[in-house]
């Protein structure tokens, strides 16, 4: 990149405002964006372009919506006692086969960041939840915490609800249809990868305490699993399989609604349930998320009115091939640090445009699995360090220490799966 035009010594000082405010001056994620995106605005002649920062802030406004109706879903049935009920039920039926328990407890892990479209979420839902579990089944603290992070993650781009692909398709105008299998491609081997090097080895020597064990199964049966119980998860399948396979005569509500009625559902499972207080809890934990998704749109926005979201992609267009994949597996993961989301718009775009000869669903689902790895990226480490909290580990350095193998695979196979985009789409119903 020739960073001597005019539009590369903005893009260098939008992004070193945002690493200034939110490194420096301990800003929020959000605030930090949103004076990059000032300064951005000010450097570039352009003033202060109020319609402009509008339209970037509501520029993500169905993907803000999903979010905070998943969340208000996960929430309700989190406080049904679901999560614990299913937990439990998982590991006393495969408690002496260990090669299923451990691909279970990944699925649980990951079920709130396939919902919800947010690492953190599944770090603090079910990670919290079975994190106990595992040192009482005999995983080390450490592994534990790298367990739970990386699900989170591979969760967060699972389908159904994967943020950063619907940012990549927003910058191209791809609709988010059609991603659910690409998207298994791309997170289902690496979550039994990272479960059978992390979780695996300790599940077959047995649990350390017995007795404590079951004490914590009883204590998380507290809600009997039933269909009554699983009411939500029933209806939100049933309102989304509708929309997938009846497209013609199925009443097209949208992800929000359809998590909305499932959420409302939660209050026939007959367990006490008070709907307004979950939903305000969840709309509250899901602020963050929401935040940066407003200043994400504004960044971008004024990056492509100065001219800066231009630059960039021709000048990705211009790597050579070998250059352009090595610059992916490494880019949009420290540009993740910053935030996943971001480093959707500002490089998978980009990237995206430049494969335009392989599939286009296939290249963005591994695209966002590299943006998702950001998650995992110091200083900010979102998945890492609240993984580390849940375990009680101070130092999440060492927890990263057993995310980096995963990691790389992780990246590895991103680009495995870009090379090879066409062919497997070809064998994908």
């Amino acid at each position: 990149m020739d960073w001597f035009w005019p539009e590369g010594f903005y893009a260098l000082l939008m992004v070193g405002s945002f690493a200034f405010g939110a490194f420096a001056l301990k800003l929020p994620i959000a605030i930090a964006l949103g004076a990059a995106a000032a300064v951005g605005a000010l450097a570039g002649g352009e003033g202060f372009p109020l319609r402009h920062f509008v339209e970037g802030t509501f520029g993500y406004l169905d993907t803000i919506l999903i979010i905070a109706t998943a969340m208000v879903f996960m929430k309700t049935v989190q406080k049904t006692g679901l999560l614990e009920s299913l937990a439990a039920w998982v590991i006393r039926k495969f408690r002496r086969t260990p090669l299923m328990l451990t691909m279970g407890l990944m699925l649980i892990i990951m079920i709130p960041g396939m919902i919800t479209g947010s690492s953190t979420a599944a770090v603090l839902t079910t990670g919290a939840l079975v994190a106990p579990v595992f040192i009482r089944l005999g995983v080390p603290v450490l592994k534990t915490a790298a367990a739970i992070a990386l699900g989170a993650i591979y969760g967060m781009i699972a389908p159904p609800v994967n943020v950063p692909v619907m940012i990549i398709g927003g910058g191209i105008d791809m609709p988010y249809v059609g991603f659910a299998w690409p998207l298994l491609v791309c997170t289902v081997p690496l979550a039994i990868f990272a479960g059978l090097i992390l979780i695996y080895p300790s599940l077959r020597k047995g649990a350390r305490n017995e007795e404590e064990l079951e004490a914590q199964l009883q204590k998380m049966e507290e809600a009997t699993l039933s269909f009554r119980l699983l009411l939500p998860i029933f209806v939100l399948v049933i309102l989304m399989a509708g929309e997938q396979f009846f497209p013609g005569t199925w009443p097209p509500l949208g992800l929000p609604v359809n998590f909305l009625l499932a959420a409302l559902s939660a209050l026939f499972t007959g367990r006490p349930l008070n709907f307004l207080a979950a939903s305000r809890e969840a709309v509250n934990d899901a602020i963050p998320v929401l935040g940066i998704l407003m200043g994400v749109g504004m960044f971008i926005q004024i990056m492509t009115l100065i001219g800066v979201q231009g630059f960039i992609v021709v000048s990705v267009l211009a790597l050579p091939a070998w250059l352009m994949y090595l610059g992916m597996a490494t880019s949009i993961p420290l540009f993740g640090a910053v935030s996943a989301f971001g480093a959707a718009s500002v490089l998978g775009v980009p990237f995206l445009l430049a494969l335009l000869g392989r599939n286009e669903i296939m290249v963005a689902s591994a695209l966002s699995l590299l943006a998702g790895l950001g998650d995992l990226m110091p200083p900010t480490a979102l998945a890492g360090i609240f993984a580390a909290q849940v375990v009680g580990e101070e130092n999440y350095f060492k927890v990263l220490k057993y995310c980096l193998i995963p990691a790389i695979v992780t990246a590895v196979w991103a680009v495995v799966v870009i090379l090879n985009s066409n062919l497997i789409m070809s064998y994908l119903p």
